[in-house]
């Protein structure tokens, strides 16, 4: 017997890719901004300085930074987002059963920019007809035993 999701988790299972659906949106967007802090930092040379005495937000060297280091911020924060990502998809792995391989796709979809947005489309529908096909199996055995019991 191949394991898959049991029926009584599937409330959770519907929950957690709820929660999952909006961890992907929010950390995909934030891998983005942090795509684009990356490359003021490497390709311009400095780091999103807000407040400083230059002006109100301005590209400033990481050591003459004054004012608050947005990149350092904008760092943090998808390192946060990433970290509740990862937790909503080993909920979602572990009540689903996934292979570990699926796990770790869905993990890449935090650090691979675009991804997110393709996996929270793509994984929610997976799981769903996954869901989908063990509750019409379970309805289709249930009216089996139903029907074996009226006969006898």
């Amino acid at each position: 017997m191949a394991l898959g999701p049991r029926i009584s988790d599937f409330p959770r299972i519907r929950r957690t890719l709820s929660f999952y659906k909006v961890s992907s949106i929010i950390t995909g967007s934030f891998l983005l901004v942090l795509v684009l802090m990356m490359v003021f930092r490497y390709g311009l040379g400095g780091d999103i300085e807000l407040n400083g005495p230059d002006a109100f937000l301005a590209l400033q060297h990481k050591d003459l930074i004054q004012g608050i280091n947005v990149s350092t911020i904008i760092l943090i924060v998808h390192g946060w987002l990433y970290v509740f990502y990862v937790a909503a998809d080993f909920v979602l792995w572990r009540l689903t059963r996934f292979s570990f391989l699926r796990f770790l796709y869905i993990a890449l979809g935090g650090v691979i920019p675009l991804l997110s947005f393709f996996l929270e489309r793509q994984v929610p529908r997976f799981v769903e007809a996954k869901l989908a096909r063990i509750e019409s199996a379970a309805a289709v055995k249930a009216a089996g035993a139903d029907s074996a019991k009226a006969s006898a």
